[in-house]
Formats: C-alpha cells, sequence, structure tokens
C-alpha cells in the first residue's frame, strides 16, 4: 500500500558518483559547453538511478549514451551497491576506441 502512495518511500537511496583522473580530463577539455552541461546533468540524473539510456558492455562496463552534440559517451562500472566509477567519456566517432581504454581502466582498477 505504501509503495503505491510514495513509490520511492523512505528507503531510496542516492548513488554515490566517483570519477577518474582521465573522465575529469576529458570532461574538462570538451569545449562544447552546451554538450558539457547535457553530460553533467545526465551524471546528476544517475545520482538518483535514472541511467537511462545506457547498456552493459560486458567486463563490469557500461555506457551511457548522451543525444547531444556529436553522441557523447559516458564509460562507467559499478564498484559496490550504489557506488559507480566514471571511466572515460568520449563520442560516437571513437566508440569502439573509447570502450577498449573503459575496459583497461575497469581492469587496472580491479587490480587495485
Amino acid at each position: 500500500m505504501f509503495n503505491t502512495l510514495y513509490p520511492y518511500g523512505y528507503m531510496h537511496t542516492m548513488n554515490t558518483i566517483v570519477r577518474t583522473a582521465v573522465f575529469d580530463e576529458w570532461l574538462s577539455q570538451l569545449k562544447d559547453v552546451n554538450g558539457k552541461a547535457h553530460i553533467i546533468k545526465r551524471i546528476r540524473a544517475a545520482d538518483w538511478e535514472s541511467f537511462g539510456d545506457s547498456t552493459a558492455l560486458g567486463q563490469r562496463v557500461s555506457e551511457m549514451r548522451i543525444h547531444a552534440g556529436p553522441g557523447y559517451r559516458i564509460y562507467f562500472m559499478r564498484i559496490e551497491a550504489a557506488v559507480y566509477l566514471l571511466l572515460c567519456g568520449g563520442t560516437k566517432r571513437g566508440q569502439q576506441a573509447d570502450i577498449l581504454r573503459a575496459k583497461q581502466l575497469a581492469r587496472l582498477y580491479e587490480e587495485e
């Protein structure tokens, strides 16, 4: 009954989003202000468990697709129950290389 009245209830928790230096560098170097705003908006939505248009890529790595600019991508992995690590970012054009880089970063993280 309470779930109907309060779909998120009092048990809804926020995710913790952690960023790698690689991700921070990529985002800080983006010159597309509008694209950067869309990316930050998606990260904030992920705080509340709304990953939107995303898909698993294997090896614990997933991709969030952002339909702005050249088709931005955020590559991330879940590291704890409500903790996610943003590995790197890119665009549709460099997607294959970015996926390989994200998987390498995920392996490095797991080795630590």
